[in-house]
């Protein structure tokens, strides 16, 4: 319980009707989820316009309502709470009825298109292997230390994001480390929250279906850096040219990290191999169990915030080199057909170049690569063809498939692929829309030594269409078609 007048702290109120005084057991802006003694903060979504839903939640409960646009009527048992952003009025809300737990613990978010989640898990696996209590907020999983609660978003919304911080406070956490993922950022589920840092990994071609522009998408990146506090650290990637982009205007105490160029933070890459890599960091040649360039990028963004939260760069570099992940990114597959099978949840044209390249980095040239890739329904179409394009380049074998396909059918999915597929390369491509049976085909392909990718949905365990999930782990179908074609 919490009085309304606490919970509208710092919110921006244009008018307001009704009693402030009293108590809200609970913050809804979704009406379903009313109970009595509710605030319910009416938002515009991209689907659904809360105002809509003003008199349901009224009838369920709601003693306030938080809205942009007040109702025609307004009943005397209520009291209305006009504001001219009802989703930052939602983050600031949550903020205040949790207690503000996110400035009793360092909270670092991290941004970019590709590398959020390996770079937060690499993070909340380091921090407590160095003895912390650590909570952690990704795509794959929300966790306490080794608790782990189920995510459905990149980004829990405002209230879930405050109720989960809260309980990291209460489990005694000093650290959660967090990804940052555009939509949240433009959506205000991040406001109110008190960062210590901020990532920025780098920016490629996704989320234009929600952003519509490219430079919309760098401005929703950007704003996570013009809003930190000067308390807090920016940290950027600059051999992403974006990198000092987010820079600018950013009060907070700026940090740069490369593999190319001068920056703080440096690291060169000594070896590349299926083994791992050996990176120099900070005057130090060490060997990780992660592979590719990619992950020397995600290891140095890692060392660099550690780095700056003090700690001993000789402990931060002996714990890292020791983390193994099994999070579906350049996961390995072990199998016992002498086939090396990798699935990666490249799903961006950008994140299937830097998964490619690094096969072709490490592989000795007698060997097939044989990519399986999909694309997911009702998203940026624009990237369709460039993935069809880069598996064309990059393998030997191609077989366009289905990713997640929503609400779209996969057979015009793939078609909008198959347009970037040139003709000189169009041999070497198979389109088969079920994905199980797509795998299978790239099993039977396979000889010993060959490698095959399956791309685009890494750790997920499902795939939805029409609106339906289905248990599907591609973990899981590669194994058994190596061993149903390979091992009979």
């Amino acid at each position: 319980m919490a009085l309304l007048k606490d919970i509208l702290y710092k919110v921006k109120l244009l008018s307001v009707s009704g009693n402030m005084e009293q108590d809200i057991s609970a913050i809804h802006f979704d009406s379903r989820k009313v109970d009595d003694k509710t605030a319910f903060v009416a938002v515009k979504g991209t689907q659904v316009d809360g105002h809509e839903y003003i008199d349901a939640a009224i009838e369920k409960g709601a003693v306030a309502i938080v809205c942009e646009t007040l109702p025609q009527n307004l009943s005397d048992e209520v009291t209305y709470i006009q504001t001219d952003n009802s989703a930052r009025a939602l983050g600031l809300m949550a903020d205040n009825f949790y207690d503000h737990p996110s400035s009793k613990l360092k909270l670092v978010a991290v941004t970019g298109t590709n590398g959020k989640t390996t770079t937060v898990t690499l993070l909340h696996q380091l921090f407590m292997s160095l003895g912390y209590n650590v909570g952690m907020l990704s795509t794959v999983q929300n966790q306490i230390n080794e608790e782990v609660m189920p995510s459905t978003h990149t980004t829990p919304d405002a209230v879930q994001l405050n109720e989960l911080l809260q309980k990291m406070v209460k489990a005694g956490c000093s650290y959660v480390f967090m990804e940052a993922s555009s939509h949240a950022i433009d959506q205000e589920r991040m406001a109110g929250l008190q960062l210590a840092g901020a990532v920025f990994s780098n920016i490629s071609h996704d989320h234009l279906d929600y952003h519509k522009t490219f430079d919309s998408y760098i401005a929703a990146k950007k704003k996570l850096f013009d809003d930190l506090p000067s308390s807090a650290f920016a940290l950027v990637n600059v051999d992403d040219k974006r990198g000092m982009v987010m820079l600018q205007n950013s009060k907070a105490t700026k940090y740069t990290y490369s593999l190319k160029m001068m920056a703080n933070f440096r690291a060169k890459v000594l070896s590349n191999a299926l083994q791992g890599l050996e990176l120099n960091i900070d005057q130090k040649d060490v060997w990780f169990r992660l592979i590719g360039y990619f992950n020397a990028y995600n290891l140095l963004a890692v060392y660099a915030v550690a780095s700056i939260l003090e700690e001993d760069s000789v402990e931060i570099l002996t714990h890292l080199s020791q983390i193994e992940l099994r999070n579906g990114r350049f996961e390995q597959i072990p199998n016992t057909t002498g086939i090396n099978a990798i699935v990666d949840y490249a799903h961006t044209p950008d994140a299937l170049e830097n998964v490619l390249n690094t096969i072709d980095n490490i592989r000795t040239g007698n060997e097939q690569v044989i990519t399986v890739v999909g694309c997911g329904g009702n998203r940026d179409k624009d990237k369709r063809p460039l993935m069809a394009e880069i598996a064309c380049r990059l393998s030997d074998r191609v077989i366009l498939t289905s990713d997640n396909p929503r609400g779209e059918e996969p057979e015009q999915i793939i078609a909008d692929m198959q347009k970037g597929v040139p003709v000189s390369q169009a041999r070497k491509v198979t389109n088969l829309s079920d994905r199980k049976e797509a795998i299978k085909l790239a099993c039977s392909f396979a000889q010993k030594g060959d490698i095959i990718l399956v791309a685009g949905k890494g750790h997920e365990t499902y795939q939805e269409v029409k609106g339906v999930k289905h248990h599907f782990d591609d973990k899981e179908v590669v194994n058994e078609m190596l061993n149903l074609i390979h091992n009979r």
